[in-house]
């Protein structure tokens, strides 16, 4: 009796632990949401003059918030990326019925930071040796792709894995893969700053973050203002 409840705590972690299984519903609950507002200034605001990065590892409500908190970055936004079907959506994603991966956008004024500096936050905020897993998450949506849009780009991603290596900074091999962009789709509104307006979400709250922490603590040089 006693390893069947340890059992049976095991499953209910891993339940509430994974990206996948943390929302079971379509949609935010905006109406008592205080900062649903920022769905929509995501949607209207004027993004044009940014350069744009894209990046994926893992839950992307997890790398929206770590990139989010990176000084010159203006907005990062979840999609889905790195695959060939049209119109994705969440659901198909997340059940690994595409093959695309949970990705973002991110929009940078290059002034203040460097692409290959964002290439160095998507090293240092996730594990690129586990090959279709990110912590609790696993399938090849949730799978480590570092993207490209211009030759120079991709040369910035090959050095920076060669310095890795070299370095010996992972006990694994690395298994990113390098991806010209191809096509960003953009998730779902309820996705976008989801870890800021589900704050008590148990995914969140055991997964996101910590892990939104422990880059932050490595990091701190890296920040905006008032980021602790």
């Amino acid at each position: 009796m006693k390893s069947s409840s340890v059992l049976l705590g095991i499953f209910a972690f891993f339940t509430i632990s994974s990206c996948q299984s943390a929302t079971k519903k379509k949609e935010a609950d905006t109406e008592n949401d205080p900062l649903a507002a920022t769905v929509l200034k995501k949607e209207t605001q004027d993004l044009s003059q940014y350069k744009t990065a894209y990046f994926a590892s893992g839950c992307f409500w997890c790398v929206e918030a770590i990139f989010e908190s990176v000084k010159g970055v203006k907005e990062a936004v979840s999609g889905y990326a790195g695959g060939k079907e049209e119109n994705p959506t969440y659901e198909a994603v997340s059940y690994g019925r595409t093959t695309h991966a949970e990705s973002v956008k991110v929009y940078y004024d290059p002034e203040e930071v460097s692409f290959g500096t964002l290439v160095q936050v998507f090293f240092g905020s996730h594990d690129p040796t586990t090959l279709n897993q990110q912590g609790p998450d696993k399938g090849a949506q949730y799978r480590s792709i570092t993207f490209y849009s211009t030759p120079e780009e991709r040369k910035i991603i090959q050095d920076y894995i060669t310095k890795l290596e070299d370095g010996n900074y992972f006990d694994k091999p690395i298994v990113t893969e390098i991806k010209e962009i191809k096509k960003f789709w953009e998730a779902e509104d309820y996705h976008q700053d989801y870890e800021k307006r589900n704050p008590d979400n148990p995914y969140v709250r055991n997964v996101s973050i910590p892990r939104l922490k422990r880059f932050q603590n490595k990091y701190p040089e890296l920040l905006k203002d008032g980021i602790h």
